[in-house]
């Protein structure tokens, strides 16, 4: 079931890797969509501010594992590239053993976090209960989430994006189901849809060992692949974490952000909550084509196939921008009609700060395209620092944009804090990926 990248049309192969991975991609996405839509609808927009205001605090725990996953899931697809099958073994269970310890660390300090987290932030006092009990279950289930990224990581790595598509399918529907039977059948509350979403990406992680087991002997690890040495440590340590930190940076901005909302009031709360939700819909592909380059780049890297990197990632950045394009017109043009399906059409105070968020960030999804293209792409060369600084410099964006923009504009300077740090961070990764293919090819003529 494995496949290698290594050769045929570049194009061709990216674009049928990705097809999976947008599919999957738009699953995932779909639990916080789902949420969004069941508890706007079936709570009230006051706990659909509440699930919104935990998802900068989300995306700073989760976003390091996720990032960590991803960066150490590339040495795994690089010994797969150069036809290491005893490295790609002792890769994955190098990668296992820092998420347990990563996973662990991360729900102790969130859940006794939580609460002081969300107060030093001035979550609305009509929302900050509802917040504490989504953000407390979510929290302390990292390991659920964690499980599933390193099993679908290591499937990927190793060419086959298509399962974990179908696994996060039959979650998503579960999730929804869950959502439905908790809030509705038991009166559970904002918890329940914290409770869903855990349930079920567990469920997805426990089909991910299934097939595995039955499909990928590759992946069956050895008593001795568990030994980790501090070679192994080290290599998966050096792109991982600085990954993982890359994300987190990410994400303070964000937390910020939040916290400049929170002062705006539940109304702005709950138009960036879903406005944020359907840009990602837009975002989707991009994603897709993102997380497909690493892999491609990973592999060829491995091969010594650096005329095909150059050729892959030239012809997915054509693809990507071109979506990104389109994506924006469709939400700079039917933002409002897009907003008012999550919310009644008699809340047009937060439809108008949708739309005017759906507008700005529409007409710059390009520059975002080419962030997520050439970071993927020096992850999978190896290269974890590069993409750290750009994390940094998004940062400084959003906290400009958070604190001055924000201050004076209102909501409208929450909107341009995303564009703002897509530049920042795009034009360094840029400069530093050709950089770093010069540098290699020379290296490959000596």
């Amino acid at each position: 079931m494995t496949k290698q990248m290594i050769t045929g049309n570049p194009a061709k192969q990216i674009v049928l890797f990705t097809i999976p991975l947008l599919i999957g991609n738009l699953f995932q996405q779909l639990y916080n969509v789902a949420d969004t839509f069941i508890v706007g609808r079936t709570i009230g927009v006051h706990a659909l501010a509440a699930v919104g205001s935990t998802a900068s605090i989300i995306f700073l725990i989760f976003g390091f594992s996720m990032g960590m996953s991803t960066g150490i899931s590339m040495i795994t697809a690089q010994r797969f590239g150069a036809g290491d099958e005893e490295g790609v073994r002792r890769s994955v269970a190098t990668s296992a053993w820092i998420s347990l310890f990563t996973s662990i660390l991360l729900s102790v300090i969130g859940v006794l976090l939580t609460r002081p987290i969300l107060e030093f932030m001035q979550t609305p006092a009509d929302i900050i209960d509802d917040a504490y009990s989504y953000l407390v279950v979510i929290l302390g289930g990292i390991a659920a989430l964690m499980l599933f990224n390193l099993l679908a990581n290591a499937i990927r790595a190793l060419g086959d994006s298509k399962t974990p598509l179908i696994f996060l399918a039959i979650a998503c529907v579960l999730n929804i189901v869950l959502n439905y039977i908790l809030i509705l059948g038991f009166g559970m509350g904002v918890g329940a849809v914290a409770w869903g979403t855990l349930i079920a990406q567990l469920a997805s992680s426990l089909m991910c060992i299934w097939y595995i087991k039955k499909k990928f002997p590759l992946l069956h690890l050895k008593k001795e692949d568990w030994k980790m040495t501090r070679e192994d440590f080290i290599s998966h340590a050096r792109i991982g974490i600085p990954m993982g930190f890359q994300m987190s940076v990410i994400s303070i901005g964000f937390v910020i952000m939040q916290f400049v909302l929170n002062g705006l009031g539940a109304f702005a709360v709950a138009a960036f909550t879903t406005a944020f939700r359907i840009e990602q819909l837009v975002v989707l592909p991009l994603m897709s084509f993102a997380s497909t380059m690493g892999t491609y780049t990973a592999q060829n890297y491995g091969a010594g196939k650096l005329d095909r990197i150059k050729k892959g990632v030239f012809q997915c950045t054509v693809i990507a921008v071109s979506i990104s394009v389109v994506g924006g017109v469709i939400n700079i043009l039917f933002g409002y009609q897009l907003t008012s399906l999550f919310i009644g059409g008699e809340m047009t105070e937060v439809l108008g700060m949708a739309q005017v968020y759906l507008r700005i960030n529409g007409s710059f999804l390009w520059v975002l395209t080419l962030l997520m293209i050439f970071r993927s792409a020096l992850q999978g060369l190896g290269n974890g620092g590069a993409p750290l600084v750009s994390g940094i410099l998004e940062l400084v964006a959003r906290t400009f944009a958070a604190i001055f923009l924000a201050g004076v504009f209102g909501f409208i300077g929450v909107a341009w804090a995303g564009p703002l740090a897509w530049f920042w961070g795009a034009v360094p990764l840029m400069i530093m990926y050709f950089i770093t293919m010069r540098k290699l090819t020379r290296e490959s003529r000596l």
